[in-house]
């Protein structure tokens, strides 16, 4: 397998983790909690955005990272064949999830506008009140200071195809970390989706349960649509096997998996059932290191992760 330089979406230096902030505690009383809500017009625009032929030009959203500086997008052209690897694998380092179940659905892939380019990253569906609750990372919603437009999240993207809708967001949210100063331990993201066609979301696609302070160490399946190669954004991949919290850096879960730029902002599952598709989410692909090749970090989703929960599925 090549050597890619991102696992999910950030490419991360030692020295820049440095500087994310690592010291933050997780409050007592999580921060409010930052959002944004498109205007109607907006809505209505990022509607009819996505074609078929914007989705499949969408680049990975692929950032790097450096100390002091920031460096610009990069734009890597699909190339190459997926990893050929049959799904039930245990442990599993990446391929295509053809197992069929409810995570088939639920997962999709996010398109938005960031910096007047077109890009992608991934997301779920998970159980809400409004049941118009998706999950995802936090750079996938913001970024640089600003937040994405035109976001809609296609479930089930196949190829150009969006089989269950694009459905356009009404407010995107991110945690207070996040937006303060991008602390890569808090890259989570959520966004609620307007109604389609008289319904919503959940009622579509169905929905994936989701745990906070579930703990380390755990066996994990990660999901996501990386576009980057050996990937080319067309199939929901999978990885597979037993986690474990970070050693060098972050507070994140680590799994060995070999996902690249596009499938930041999928989910992670624990408890999770082959057979029925199902599991309890507790974390999204986040980064990698650039020295740890062919291994995954997601934030771990705790009282700040609730937080941003509850306020999105009550909107």
């Amino acid at each position: 397998m090549r050597r890619h330089r991102t696992a999910a979406g950030i490419l991360l230096a030692v020295t820049a983790l440095l500087t994310t902030g690592l010291s933050t505690a997780t409050a007592a009383t999580p921060a409010p909690v930052p959002t944004h809500a498109p205007s109607a017009a907006e809505q209505r625009k990022a509607a009819t955005f996505w074609t078929a032929g914007r989705m499949r030009a969408a680049t990975p959203l692929d950032l790097s990272l450096t100390p002091g500086a920031l460096k610009t997008l990069k734009a890597p052209k699909p190339s190459g064949a997926p990893t050929t690897i049959a799904p039930t694998a245990f442990p599993q380092a990446g391929g295509p999830w053809t197992g069929g179940g409810a995570v088939v659905k639920t997962s999709g892939r996010v398109f938005f506008t960031f910096q007047g380019r077109t890009a992608s990253c991934s997301g779920n569906a998970v159980t809400s009140q409004n049941a118009s609750t998706v999950i995802t990372a936090g750079h996938c919603v913001k970024y640089q200071g600003s937040w994405h437009t035109n976001w809609v999240f296609v479930p089930a993207y196949a190829n150009g195809s969006a089989p269950y809708g694009q459905w356009a967001a009404s407010k995107t949210l991110t945690t207070p970390q996040w937006e303060a100063s991008e602390d890569i331990n808090y890259d989570i993201g959520a966004a609620v989706v307007a109604p389609l066609n008289g319904q919503k979301l959940t009622s579509v696609t169905g929905a994936q349960g989701i745990q906070f302070n579930g703990g380390y160490n755990k066996q994990m399946y990660a999901f996501g649509f990386p576009a980057a190669s050996p990937y080319d954004g067309t199939k929901l991949i999978y990885c597979s096997g037993n986690s474990s919290k970070d050693f060098l850096f972050s507070q994140d879960h680590s799994l060995g998996c070999n996902m690249t730029g596009g499938s930041s902002g999928g989910p992670w599952f624990t408890g999770f059932s082959e057979a029925t598709g199902t599991g309890l989410q507790v974390s999204v692909n986040s980064f990698g290191y650039t020295f740890l090749p062919n291994r995954m970090f997601g934030p771990y989703f705790g009282n700040d992760a609730k937080a941003l929960y509850d306020k999105a599925q009550a909107s």
